[in-house]
């Protein structure tokens, strides 16, 4: 059914409903006194269940532990160095940390004693029962995820080990790239875009049977149109993510169109929510941005493939390739470079080295090319990993106009030869012409890799004629 999800999985409001409000109301203050120990104590929390498999919050439910219970747990784990699996799997009546020995503090000032001890008096004095208990974990949960803000999921990719610089991103520092898809603008843009959308559309109806009865994940679902190809693809169940506020219009058309009972929208970051069901059997994404890998969206759907794809299962688009072509096109270097030799009759040169470096995403015109395209970069995303994201390649560019070459174009699989997309063309303009010979090959060497400041923009650099330049899509 589609419906609102929290981030817990359950059906709620935009804000959740916590237990008593008197008692909440102390939660909410003891969690704003003690911030920076609550976001030590989550991410503990986290990193136990992603890296070693152990649910504390389930340990302690299971074991029906009181504060000192807790605390002697914590010390037992920190002392005795045990592992998630025999923490896990330890039976009800069997509790290796009984002995009052641990309720000697393994770590000085342990901020998992100072903040999972706090957390069960503020509860207690509420009720002191197992459900209580439980009530209160939930809540901690969801005030983690809607007041804390704090993106605590590790990659848990193929290989990598490491926190992607995607999922590492704060809610608040990630806000202005969900709140740009929330304007209706962009996915009218996106829906008008017949190469993009018929693309999918087909691609679905004509493969029946790579869908029939199938568990499908749609991630960054926007207006739910792939989710709904999915669904009368032949899907039983498909299941669309999204972080941006379109997600409630989403919600409206796919009751609109009597789909609820196959398709479930959930609000939140695929990095973040939690799904109603443990794996599934193919994931569809429409992840591509400018340059294909511009605003980082393939890390998120890589996050999912990992977490979430059943094995056998696959990911679609399934391959993508990057291509760099020369353009000679002077008019467009006159306008855009040139320009600041004369400005009014005065000198402006100067801006060159600001105008150079930003990458222009625009439509070429097709006879403006001068060479031969050339592969720079495959992506296979059932396999690629989160590392092969950044990458250098060398490229020779068989020219085919004798001319200037005014700029190195690297475009979509959909190029200026044929309908244009809402992706356009991404243009880096050379400050300096490189005259060309037809038959003459062009080499060089370009390295992409993301910007460390803002993971969803990129930094590229060209290698070309005696001259590097770095520019920047952001």
């Amino acid at each position: 059914m589609a419906e609102y999800t929290d981030h817990d999985g359950g059906a709620g409001d935009d804000v959740p409903d916590l237990s008593d409000s008197d008692d909440n109301e102390e939660q909410w203050q003891w969690m704003e006194a003690n911030d920076n120990n609550v976001q030590f104590f989550l991410k503990t929390l986290q990193h136990c269940l992603v890296e070693h498999q152990v649910d504390l919050v389930e340990v302690v439910k299971k074991h029906k532990l009181d504060d000192y219970g807790y605390i002697k747990m914590i010390n037992y784990i920190r002392t005795e160095k045990c592992s998630g699996q025999s923490l896990s799997t330890l039976p009800e009546c069997s509790i290796p940390w009984e002995s009052d020995e641990y309720m000697r503090p393994a770590l000085q000032d342990d901020p998992l004693l100072q903040i999972g001890t706090g957390f069960h008096c503020s509860t207690q004095r509420a009720q002191r029962t197992e459900e209580a208990l439980a009530r209160a974990m939930d809540d901690l949960h969801k005030l983690k995820l809607l007041a804390q803000g704090l993106v605590l999921n590790a990659d848990v990719g193929r290989g990598t080990g490491s926190l992607g610089a995607v999922a590492e991103l704060r809610e608040d520092e990630d806000e202005a790239y969900f709140s740009s898809y929330g304007h209706y603008s962009i996915h009218e843009e996106m829906l008008k875009d017949k190469v993009r959308t018929e693309s999918y559309r087909d691609f679905m109806y004509l493969n029946p049977e790579v869908f029939k009865d199938k568990v499908v994940l749609d991630v960054g679902c926007g207006t739910g149109i792939l989710s709904m190809f999915a669904a009368r693809a032949g899907a039983k169940m498909v299941i669309g993510v999204d972080q941006s506020e379109i997600i409630y219009q989403a919600m409206d058309i796919v009751r609109s169109n009597q789909l609820q009972d196959r398709v479930t929208l959930i609000k939140g970051r695929i990095e973040e929510v939690k799904l109603p069901v443990e794996k599934v059997d193919i994931i569809i994404s429409e992840w591509m941005g400018y340059f294909l890998l511009f605003e980082s969206m393939l890390d998120s759907v890589l996050y999912a493939r990992d977490l979430y794809l059943a094995e056998g299962g696959s990911v679609y688009p399934d391959r993508c390739t990057i291509s760099l072509a020369a353009v000679g096109d002077t008019e467009k270097h006159q306008d855009r470079i040139a320009f600041w030799d004369d400005v009014y009759g005065f000198k402006m040169a100067c801006m060159k080295r600001a105008v150079v470096p930003e990458a222009v995403v625009q439509v070429l015109k097709p006879d403006t090319l001068i060479s031969q395209p050339a592969v720079i970069q495959g992506i296979d995303c059932n396999a690629v990993s989160l590392s092969e994201l950044e990458f250098a390649s060398d490229f020779c560019l068989k020219i085919t106009d004798s001319t200037d070459c005014t700029v190195s174009r690297v475009m979509f699989s959909t190029g200026p030869q044929v309908t244009k997309t809402h992706w356009k063309q991404t243009v880096f303009l050379l400050e300096n012409p490189i005259p060309v010979q037809a038959g003459e090959e062009l080499q060089g060497r370009i390295t992409i890799r993301k910007n460390k400041k803002d993971p969803r923009s990129l930094f590229i650099t060209f290698d070309l004629h005696d001259m590097k330049q770095t520019y920047s899509l952001q």
